[in-house]
């Protein structure tokens, strides 16, 4: 892929972390590949100089999952971990929180999970049924989350629960970080059809007792800091399915230079070669979005960087989707064995379309937010 509009330490950033995806490469271990990567800096990219990161910020992080994925070498926890935990962390954690957290998070020696999902409120943030109770030493959290990833190997978790606003009676969202050891925090295992190394929860946190300092940012900051992660994550996601499509379009690629069925290679027939192209085509639609998205969150626009990172997510799971697809379809038979590896990737690439929001709710963000059309809801 072209990388042309960007900066020259973007290039050199993106060889580095695909030469180290390549030597993991699809199956390897994941674990290790963190490691690796946290010990060369790459999961810090976007985190303050100070407390061990890169001091960069989206545009970096999101580069380096892309090209991990690229390589068949995903680390989804990078969505959730620096992501959305160290952003909303270091924008808005006191200076104890940063010193305890950033610089394992920068490092990959620490994870943090996201738990907002609940089994009732699905996609609308403003149902939240999490409460935080004020307690005279701290917080009582008690609620359900479910769809969470990575909670067994997370040191805690960043919980979106609701406390009373004192002056309206209304709930209002706030964050809190809780320990995985924490009494009354449980989880349950949920069993996926999909290949992925990081498993999904759902969790219970009853009567669960925390600390003053548990709370994450200004009890009255609301939405500001939540979407403080969650455009991130959606700019994150869209690295991910990127990343995925490219891994899959470069199989087809191979294969259809190499594979003959009559007397030139299958490639050569533009039955084959235009849905490659199209493919092709669409990946670099959505990652010239993702960018714009990623540049708008990092000098500040958090507006236009909602608008954008939505639309960016939009468009590189729907990229995904085709591309894996187009891959399935031009190795015939063979891209539904486990030998070539792309099978795997029809469901997982679904994901990008579901998670962290539904491509339903980003349409109605877009006919609503930028359109002006009226809500049916």
């Amino acid at each position: 892929m072209s990388t042309d509009i960007e900066p020259q330490e973007h290039t050199e950033l993106r060889a580095a972390v695909s030469a180290l995806g390549r030597r993991h490469g699809p199956g390897s271990d994941r674990a290790a590949l963190w490691a690796e990567a946290g010990k060369l800096g790459y999961l810090g990219v976007n985190l303050p100089e100070e407390y061990g990161g890169g001091g960069g910020g989206i545009a970096e992080l999101s580069l380096v999952l892309e090209e991990a994925g690229a390589a068949g070498a995903p680390l989804l926890m990078m969505v959730v971990s620096p992501a959305i935990c160290g952003t909303v962390i270091a924008r808005f954690g006191t200076a104890e929180q940063k010193r305890a957290w950033l610089p394992g998070l920068a490092d990959g020696s620490r994870t943090m999970a996201f738990g907002i999902t609940e089994p009732d409120a699905g996609s609308n943030s403003h149902r939240i049924t999490t409460t935080a109770t004020r307690t005279e030493d701290g917080w009582v959290l008690n609620g359900r989350k479910v769809f969470v990833s990575g909670v067994d190997i997370a040191d805690a978790t960043l919980i979106v629960g609701r406390t009373s606003d004192a002056r309206t009676g209304n709930l209002k969202p706030c964050l809190f970080i809780v320990p995985r050891d924490a009494p009354g925090f449980g989880r349950r295992h949920i069993e996926m059809e999909l290949a992925a190394d990081e498993k999904q929860f759902e969790l219970t946190l009853d009567d669960v007792h925390l600390p003053v300092d548990a709370l994450v940012g200004d009890e009255d900051a609301g939405l500001l800091q939540l979407f403080a992660g969650l455009n991130p994550e959606r700019i994150m996601t869209a690295a991910f399915a990127i990343g995925m499509g490219r891994h899959a379009l470069e199989k087809a690629v191979a294969y259809a230079k190499e594979r003959q069925v009559w007397k030139a290679p299958i490639g050569s027939h533009q039955a084959i070669a235009h849905p490659l192209a199209q493919a092709h085509i669409e990946l670099e639609l959505a990652r010239l979005m993702m960018q714009k998205a990623a540049k708008l969150y990092d000098t500040g626009d958090d507006a236009g960087a909602g608008e954008a990172a939505n639309m960016a997510k939009y468009a590189a799971a729907e990229a995904c989707v085709k591309a894996v697809d187009t891959a399935v379809h031009t190795l015939g038979g063979n891209g539904l064995t486990r030998e070539f590896g792309l099978a795997r990737l029809v469901t997982a690439a679904r994901v990008a379309r579901i998670a962290p929001v539904s491509r339903e709710m980003i349409l109605n963000y877009v006919s609503h937010q930028t359109l002006g059309l009226p809500k049916s809801y």
